[in-house]
């Protein structure tokens, strides 16, 4: 019986201990606070059918609209040659939820690239933008012969059909940017200006 004293000792200790914790509530709202739902992102977007869709020209100089003839819109990219950073602005057509942001993926063409996106206000919905310096080569992923994918997730996937419209868009863009800098700073001109 001495022998059984020292083992007996832990497990009255371990049983009062486990007899201080409250027990298991049946119900799990019982347990935790309920999540506020609304804080929740969005149920996922099915991938939109892109059989048939074009670039388009805008009605906005430098952009171009991506879809299918006559239906709303699903992609569109634009230059922004404003400010001291030129860049090519991507926008998904898909609602976004406010605050959201995310990694959009455009494969294709060689190519493997990531853009940071986020959920901006149109004025009537929240959509997935995003920018790129206009120098950037990751651009590239859209100047090929090739169709490529974008993919946002929850989102869904767009196959971008093979077209020029992109690579020329933005080939004119990187153009304008390297005749404007000459402009700005002809060759030839001392640095101390005389």
């Amino acid at each position: 019986m001495h022998r059984l004293l020292p083992v007996a000792a832990p497990l009255t200790f371990g049983a009062l201990v486990c007899a201080c914790q409250p027990p298991a509530a049946d119900r799990y709202d019982a347990r935790a606070e309920v999540p506020d739902t609304a804080r929740f992102a969005s149920e996922p977007i099915a991938s939109p059918d892109a059989e048939g869709a074009v670039w388009a020209p805008s009605k906005t100089p430098l952009r171009l609209i991506y879809g299918q003839p006559g239906q709303h819109p699903l992609a569109a990219i634009a230059c922004e040659m404003d400010g001291e950073a030129p860049r090519l602005r991507i926008t998904r057509f898909a609602r976004a939820d406010e605050g959201a942001q995310a990694l959009m993926a455009i494969i294709g063409n060689g190519h493997r690239e990531r853009f940071p996106v986020e959920a901006t206000n149109n004025g009537r919905a929240f959509l997935w933008e995003g920018t790129a310096p206009l120098s950037s080569e990751k651009l590239d992923v859209l100047t090929g012969q090739r169709g490529v994918e974008l993919t946002i997730p929850g989102a869904g996937t767009l196959a971008l059909n093979a077209s020029e419209r992109p690579r020329d868009l933005i080939e004119s863009c990187r153009a304008a940017i390297r005749s404007h800098s000459k402009d700005r700073d002809p060759q030839g001109q001392p640095a101390n200006g005389g």
